[in-house]
């Protein structure tokens, strides 16, 4: 592994809810150094330690409560859902988080599911489809392969582990002999990451990246037949659909040819990424320096790195999130206070930095309609 990009120090934890500030400036952290490797252009953390991680009920991953995301979801469900006939069928979630999309699967097709994760929180849960649901608080692993779908689906999940190859093996194992069986992943899209070099998106969870190459190259050698890779939410999101194949398939030349194509892109955020964090640095002194009142919108993975990086203290004073569950709680690693939509009413920003520029619209409307102007700076 090639090794191009380090960062130190990092919260282990980027969406656990601390309910103190020094809970959350304490938390265990990690080092990250991201490797690429020239064979197969996987790139991951090489200093991962899975041990520093709590994937419990405290993990607050949900994007849901944003209707910008909602609505993507919703159309997302109903393609697959059209495309592959999922109607009365069986359906096997790896990672469901609060089973948001499993139940838009279920209800919008009349089908039956079976979720797996251990930030599952059943009480949350109000979805007229949750009866045909079963929810298993755990891990995916080896001993829930005789759980057996139509469809099998893992959304912004396979990041998280560090072996890859043997966990897809395990999946590949699941489906046996059932040649109809269709399996959807879902994860961050790597190219688009190395091209904004967009520091703000590589977090301590996440130990594995890919490219639309790799990832097809990885299912291949787990035993599937590729049927299509394409990206969404503009760009964010790297979208892969296949069957299992009855043996090994080679990697394609196209693959390959991605495969060198991506080294490009690492050289060039390796070459370009510290500028980009130093001039951030920069706007963020000459803000303070004015007297801005500047608030982060986004208490997510993307806040908590972007604050962590740039180190981060008194020049933003608030993060804002449409989630109420994080709402009087305090990001990892910096100790930033996170607070509602509403409280911008009385504190009135002069700046807000939006974390994601998806929801440019969706915000800009919001702070509208309390009749707040400040100034809107995608991150991008």
């Amino acid at each position: 592994m090639r090794t191009f990009y380090e960062t130190h120090g990092v919260s282990a934890h980027s969406v656990l809810i601390f309910n103190t500030r020094e809970e959350a400036v304490g938390y265990p952290k990690g080092d990250i150094v991201l490797g690429f490797c020239d064979a197969c252009g996987f790139v991951s953390n090489v200093r991962f330690d899975p041990s520093l991680h709590e994937y419990s009920q405290k993990y607050e991953e949900t994007q849901g409560f944003s209707p910008t995301f909602r609505a993507f979801h919703e159309e997302l469900a109903r393609d697959l859902i059209d495309r592959y006939d999922l109607h009365g069928k069986d359906v096997i979630e790896i990672g469901c988080g609060k089973g948001e999309f499993l139940n838009l699967l279920c209800e919008l097709g009349n089908n039956r599911g079976v979720g797996f994760d251990p930030a599952y929180v059943i009480e949350r849960n109000r979805s007229p489809a949750r009866e045909r649901i079963t929810f298993i608080q755990d891990f995916y692993s080896e001993k829930y392969t005789r759980y057996h779908g139509d469809f099998v689906c893992c959304k912004m999940t396979l990041e998280h582990i560090q072996p890859t190859a043997e966990f897809m093996r395990t999946v590949r194992r699941s489906v046996g002999d059932r040649p109809d069986t269709v399996v959807f992943f879902q994860v961050p899209d790597l190219p688009r990451i190395l091209r904004e070099r967009a520091f703000w998106d590589i977090y301590y969870e996440h130990c594995s990246y890919f490219a639309a190459g790799p990832l097809a190259r990885l299912f291949q050698g787990s035993g599937f037949r590729v049927l299509e890779t394409w990206t969404a939410y503009n760009d964010q999101y790297l979208m892969i659909e296949a069957r299992p194949a009855k043996a090994v398939e080679p990697a394609a030349s196209e693959i390959n040819e991605g495969i060198r194509a991506l080294w490009t892109d690492v050289a060039d955020f390796a070459a370009h990424c510290s500028a980009k964090i130093d001039a951030w640095k920069t706007d963020l002194a000459h803000m303070k320096k004015r007297g801005d009142r500047v608030v982060v919108w986004g208490g997510g993975s993307k806040g908590v790195t972007f604050l962590t990086t740039l180190g981060v203290s008194d020049e933003i004073a608030y993060t804002v999130d449409v989630n109420p569950y994080k709402h009087g709680t305090f990001l990892g690693g910096t100790g930033h206070a996170v607070v509602s939509p509403q409280f911008l009413r009385e504190y009135r920003p002069d700046v807000v930095i939006l974390m994601n520029p998806i929801y440019t619209e969706e915000v800009s409307r919001g702070l509208r309609g309390m009749g707040l102007e400040p100034r809107l700076i995608p991150v991008q």
